[in-house]
């Protein structure tokens, strides 16, 4: 109940009350202070992947500006040497808008990417894109199967059977390129897995699936079990550091992300910055009201 009340009050409190349980988790509002964030984490061993604010926009006019951005963004990361690719969520473009007007705007997202030898990751958002979504990322990477991978999400039922599917364009010369976290959105039961132990279980059974299809997998996660679970299954199965890294997102578990590093594990965070980081911090609280309880915990805990 508590939770539920913080989540559904923060969106009224005045934004600089707001920014106080945002701040160790975005890295500001512009490009400079993204590339700044970037930078110190790079020089940390860590690369990262850029997520500029937004999503579930109502005019095109404002994906055309997203699109835009995006360019400036990998023109500017890329020609500064940042060691690091870039995520985009296609609600940003319109596609639940103009699904064709989304796709064009990503595919000259990508056509940059693969002129600067660099790549873009299609973000998995809620049930109603994931068809989509998918149908996007076969079309990109048909065209730029170096440079463009996708999200799963543990928690949906349907996950491990779109894997399946999605096999049919693995290849050895290009690896498929997922991220595979748990999902964040809330869903009814008959889409998505509810229990803490189902879903862990699945998160599991999804990766040692990729890599015994030597698929290339972001191991998204901040969960310590599944860490260790990992890397266990990485030492038993003899999986080379050239096949998975682990991602983690800015500012979450800053001391487990560093044994990793330090273990000698590839890591990448995701960084995210931009002007609606009032809207996307107010929306994840909604989304999962226990977040509250970790971000209070946050402001006088670190780790």
């Amino acid at each position: 109940m508590l939770n539920k009340l913080i989540a559904n009050i923060l969106p009224y409190m005045p934004k600089k009350l707001v920014w106080v349980f945002s701040k160790r988790y975005i890295a500001g509002e512009t490009i400079e202070e993204g590339l700044l964030a970037s930078k110190l984490l790079n020089e940390k061993g860590i690369e990262v992947t850029i997520d500029l604010l937004g999503e579930f926009i109502n005019t095109l006019s404002e994906a055309e500006d997203n699109k835009n951005q995006y360019i400036e963004i990998i023109t500017r990361f890329t020609s500064e040497g940042v060691k690091g690719n870039f995520s985009l969520k296609p609600t940003m473009f319109g596609l639940l808008i103009d699904k064709d007007v989304c796709y064009n705007y990503i595919r000259e997202i990508a056509v940059l990417a693969a002129q600067k030898d660099s790549f873009i990751r299609i973000d998995m958002e809620d049930s109603q894109c994931v068809d989509m979504e998918i149908e996007m990322f076969r079309k990109l990477r048909n065209e730029f199967p170096k440079n463009v991978g996708l999200v799963v999400q543990a928690y949906l039922r349907r996950t491990h059977s779109d894997l399946e599917v999605l096999n049919d364009i693995n290849s050895e010369a290009y690896p498929i390129n997922f991220r595979l976290c748990k999902g964040i959105y809330v869903e009814p039961a008959n889409i998505a897995f509810k229990k803490f132990e189902e879903v862990r279980e699945h998160f599991l059974a999804d990766l040692k699936y990729m890599f015994e299809n030597k698929m290339y997998v972001g191991i998204a996660t901040h969960d310590k079990y599944l860490v260790e679970e990992s890397i266990k299954m990485i030492q038993e199965m003899n999986i080379p550091k050239s096949m998975y890294e682990f991602q983690m997102l800015y500012g979450v578990t800053p001391e487990l992300r560093q044994m990793i590093v330090e273990d000698g594990h590839r890591m990448r965070v995701y960084v995210p910055y931009g002007v609606q980081w009032f809207n996307y911090s107010t929306r994840r609280l909604k989304e999962n009201p226990k977040m509250a309880q970790h971000i209070i915990k946050a402001l006088f805990i670190r780790g």
